[in-house]
């Protein structure tokens, strides 16, 4: 997987992103800077409105910020137009979105291979396989999504983020559709792929249980980073989540 210079694989400095003008501007971000370590799980927490979601959507390629610079893969991303984007966030990004997002008039197997039918690329058969192992769906490659549990499809949809070995995956709140012990399945599996794969996350989410899988933890309020921890467990992440909403 290709890194910067640096180490880190997503590097953000300085960025902001006002939505509107004049008096009704808002400030989503207020000047952030961050870099994302590779082959670790990074969780961004923060209340509603912190800019958490604008934050992922900015390093992610989705959003553009008013300023500051964001470079993936050691790639300035900033600055480029809209079909190079696209064949950047396909050779270096996978998403795990709430809902799913899946097709639903595709089968298990040709929604995990998505990305690759889009881009006119064949699968990995061995990666393939290994993956659909891993993430318990040899039984269910020919369901489609109305035929599958929530966390079948989360499974499904975590796999066609994996499926083209991404340098970094982004999931926003992939646990927010799911019942406890399905979250708990699929918080797993994300700590696996990187235990496992080496893959690099960066995952939004209100869910202390959930940032508990990461290796670190950043607390947005306003727009800004105002807090970080290490590894640690879910009441801690939970204590600094209430003293940063009550500041």
């Amino acid at each position: 997987m290709s890194e910067s210079q640096n180490g880190a694989v997503v590097v953000a400095h300085d960025v902001t992103r006002r939505y509107g003008e004049g008096d009704t501007a808002v400030d989503a971000l207020r000047g952030v800077s961050v870099e994302i370590t590779p082959a670790k799980a990074t969780a961004v927490m923060g209340p509603s409105g912190s800019g958490k979601s604008t934050l992922m959507h900015i390093l992610a390629g989705l959003d553009k910020p008013t300023s500051g610079s964001v470079g993936i893969a050691g790639t300035e991303i900033t600055t480029l137009g809209d079909n190079d984007l696209t064949k950047l966030r396909r050779e270096h990004i996978g998403f795990v979105f709430q809902f799913f997002n899946l097709l639903p008039m595709l089968d298990a197997r040709e929604n995990i291979l998505l990305p690759l039918t889009i881009a006119g690329e064949k699968p990995d058969e061995g990666w393939f396989e290994q993956l659909v192992k891993d993430v318990g769906l040899e039984d269910r490659l020919s369901h489609r999504p109305a035929e599958l549990s929530g966390g079948q499809q989360q499974r499904v949809a975590i796999a066609r983020a994996l499926v083209t070995r991404p340098t970094v995956l982004f999931a926003d709140e992939p646990t927010g559709n799911l019942d406890s012990s399905t979250s708990g399945e699929i918080l797993e599996l994300l700590r696996r792929s990187v235990d496992e794969y080496g893959q690099t996350i960066v995952m939004v989410t209100h869910d202390s249980r959930a940032a508990s899988i990461a290796h670190r933890v950043l607390f947005l309020a306003d727009g800004v980073i105002v807090r970080e921890l290490g590894e640690c467990d879910s009441h801690e992440i939970l204590t600094v989540m209430e003293e940063v909403a009550a500041a």
